[in-house]
This record gives C-alpha cells, sequence and structure tokens, in this order.
C-alpha cells in the first residue's frame, strides 16, 4: 500500500513557503536546535494562546520570530509586558537580538493545529469524541472550508483494544498540488493513555504565478542564427557583375 506524506511538506515551493527562512553552510545545526527551541519555549509559555504557526527569519545576528495566534491579547500583554519577557528570554538562551512580530489569526476554524488542539482538550475532559469530532468538523465547512477531514486513534471511550475513527466532510484532494491543505497533529493526555488527532483542512485552490520564461541574450541569438551560405569558389559576388566564359564570348 501507499505511504502517507505531509500535506504540507508535499506543497513547499509549490503554493507553501519554508517556516525557517534562513540558509546556513557551516553552522547549520546550531541554527536548527535554535529554531527548536525558539519554537519550544513559545509553545510552552503560550499553550493557550492558540498558537497556529512560528516563524523564523535570520539577519546577520538578528532574528526575527513571527507567532501566529487567535488570541493576540495573551501574547502580547498588558502594555507589551509579556511579549518584552519572551523577547528577553529568548535573546539570553540564544546570544542573539531577537525582533518579535504578532500575526493575528482571523479564523481559528480554519487552521488544522488549532483545530486537532480544540478536540484533544475535549477528549481530555472526557466529552465524547464523537460529539467532538462532528462539531469540530461542523464548524470548519462552516467558516467557509470545502472539505475537512478527522482522526482520532486510540484507547477511544475506554475500550481495551484500540482504534481509529474518522469524521469527513466536502473533498480533501491530496494528490493535487494546488490544492490548499492544512494539516495538524497533536496528542490528547488521558488516563488511558494518549489518543492521536489528525486533521486536514481543504481551503480552496491557490493557482501558483505562471513565469515567464526569461528574455534570451542578443548574442546567443546571435550564435543560434542559422549560417549564411558560403559561396562557391570563383563564383561572382552579390555587387560584382559576372564575367562572360570563354563559350559566351
Amino acid at each position: 500500500m501507499g505511504q502517507k506524506t505531509h500535506p504540507v511538506g508535499f506543497r513547499l515551493g509549490i503554493i507553501r513557503d519554508w517556516q525557517s527562512k534562513w540558509y546556513a553552510r557551516l553552522k547549520y545545526a546550531e541554527l536548527l536546535r535554535e529554531d527548536l527551541l525558539i519554537r519550544k519555549l513559545i509553545r510552552k509559555v503560550y499553550a493557550e494562546a492558540g498558537i497556529s504557526l512560528v516563524e523564523v527569519e535570520r539577519q546577520a545576528n538578528q532574528v526575527t520570530v513571527t507567532i501566529h495566534t487567535a488570541r493576540p491579547g495573551i501574547v502580547i500583554g498588558r502594555g507589551g509586558q509579556k511579549v518584552e519577557e519572551l523577547r528577553n528570554q529568548l535573546e539570553r538562551e540564544t546570544g542573539r537580538r531577537v525582533r518579535i512580530n504578532i500575526q493575528e489569526v482571523r479564523q481559528p476554524e480554519l487552521e488544522a493545529v488549532l483545530v486537532a488542539r480544540n478536540v484533544a482538550d475535549q477528549i481530555q475532559r472526557r466529552i465524547s469524541h464523537r460529539r467532538a469530532l462532528k462539531q469540530a468538523v461542523m464548524r470548519t465547512m462552516q467558516s467557509g472550508a470545502q472539505g475537512a477531514k478527522i482522526t482520532v486513534s486510540g484507547r477511544l471511550g475506554g475500550s481495551e483494544m484500540s482504534r481509529t475513527e474518522t469524521e469527513r466532510s466536502g473533498r480533501v484532494p491530496l494528490h493535487t498540488l494546488r490544492a490548499d491543505i492544512d494539516y495538524g497533529f497533536t496528542e490528547a493526555q488521558t488516563t488511558l493513555g494518549r489518543i492521536g488527532v489528525k486533521v486536514w483542512i481543504y481551503r480552496g485552490d491557490i493557482r501558483p504565478e505562471a513565469k515567464e520564461p526569461p528574455a534570451r541574450a542578443p548574442e546567443i541569438a546571435a550564435q543560434r542564427a542559422p549560417a549564411a551560405p558560403q559561396a562557391r569558389a570563383g563564383a561572382p559576388k552579390a555587387d560584382e557583375p559576372a564575367t562572360p566564359s570563354a563559350e559566351e564570348s
């Protein structure tokens, strides 16, 4: 059988962009570790802020962190106190200058990570997983999604054997590269063990911009132009009159 492919990684460079935007030749491992540390610290400090994405950009000795959150007030704090504390903490951990941007998520029902976290929270509060799945799919479709699929796996309802249940609505074309599909995964920590929650949300198609072919350089065009036929030995030139032959004279 075929193997699963991450919907976001499958579309990188086509309709999706990278979450870390920098290039390093020698210190790649060190900078990658810093990125993981930054994301882990932010999600730990703002566990209840509804953070869907953390983007990291690097210029020289400065790190720009963009936090996409459904509750920007919790991240910023009163008078910007919390975000300033976070910036100071990140600078101590990384040893670099840190700049933080806050981006509000207008429709959290269309963010797969937030939907998965919401379903996991309901399961942890002992709410029926079927009810949580149906409500999450219904709210996602009402928010403008063209398709949604949510899968939960584990000891559902306290059963002895683990199983998988899925709720879906609309269509989710996983093989269409222009399809804007968001994917999220999280785990619900219950007394009987972990329950995995996976969410796919189809938000419509994105047409990649048509790239115009580069103009051909004039010297290359001249090289590819067909060469003029060479004149035969003894043949008259174009601007010289032909001399009569001995037979004609």
